[in-house]
């Protein structure tokens, strides 16, 4: 192994895609049709290949929002009128393309550590008391990434996981505004929404994200795979991020990396 990286563990942050996974019943569920199967086509040397149809939303599954995925009275991020980027095959600005892939320092901040519990309950509000406490003695850095930790993603893929009845644990408007005040590159979490969700509330109005996008121009990822990473008890982390470079769409699937000292 390279010598930098010897001694290091990656760990894949990314939750399996597959149909009728728990997404957020706003977005085109993922599906994947076996188009071609070996035999269908036989090569005169024996030689046979099979491939599939992949069709999905770019916000299912652990995926990257891009700054255009939302406006707030008609404005994206640094106040650009939604209209005038908008296009028949999708942002000249803003899209997800516009994404520069994210290498460097990762903070991960355990709230269900704080309450001594493996993971959040439903409907729980992350409080900017809360991010105070996980963080300790880190220091969030201007450009860092930060993961909220809430251990809901133990429990993919459940009935419920998508929050619409009971909820779903995530930072509120108070701790959103402390995080971007701490102007992150991305910020990411396990729940489908990056935001607390209450009981029978759904995706109803999404606060975090208009302060994330809009206001603070920090990308968000959603829906990551972090319980074996809190397990580990490593809080600072070498982070890979690199959404699938789709021109003109508001968010793309992506499979992190932690990479682990």
């Amino acid at each position: 192994m390279w010598e930098p990286l010897a001694g290091a563990r990656v760990l894949d942050l990314a939750q399996p895609m597959r149909r009728g996974m728990p997404q957020s019943p706003n977005h085109p569920p993922f599906r994947l049709s076996l188009e071609r199967r070996h035999g269908d086509v036989v090569r005169p040397d024996g030689g046979s290949a099979a491939a599939e149809l992949i069709v999905t939303g770019g916000h299912v599954g652990t995926h990257v929002d891009a700054l255009a995925h939302v406006s707030q009275d008609g404005l994206l991020y640094g106040g650009r009128p939604a209209g005038e980027v908008t296009t028949r095959d999708g942002f000249s600005e803003l899209g997800i393309d516009a994404f520069a892939p994210y290498v460097g320092r990762c903070v991960l901040l355990d709230v269900a550590a704080v309450h001594g519990v493996p993971v959040l309950p439903p409907g729980y509000e992350v409080s900017a008391a809360d991010l105070e406490r996980a963080a300790g003695a880190l220091e969030i850095r201007e450009g860092d990434a930060v993961l909220v930790g809430t251990g809901w993603s133990r429990r993919w893929p459940e009935p419920g996981f998508d929050g619409g009845v009971d909820g779903a644990p995530g930072p509120g408007v108070e701790a959103a505004r402390w995080l971007a005040e701490r102007r992150p590159r991305v910020v990411g979490g396990e729940t489908i929404a990056f935001e607390h969700i209450a009981p029978g509330h759904g995706h109803a109005t999404l606060p975090v994200h208009r302060i994330m996008l809009v206001e603070s121009g920090i990308n968000i990822v959603e829906t990551m795979r972090l319980g074996e990473l809190l397990d580990s008890g490593v809080r600072e982390f070498l982070f890979v991020l690199n959404p699938l470079p789709i021109v003109g769409a508001t968010g793309a699937p992506v499979r992190p990396l932690a990479v682990l000292p």
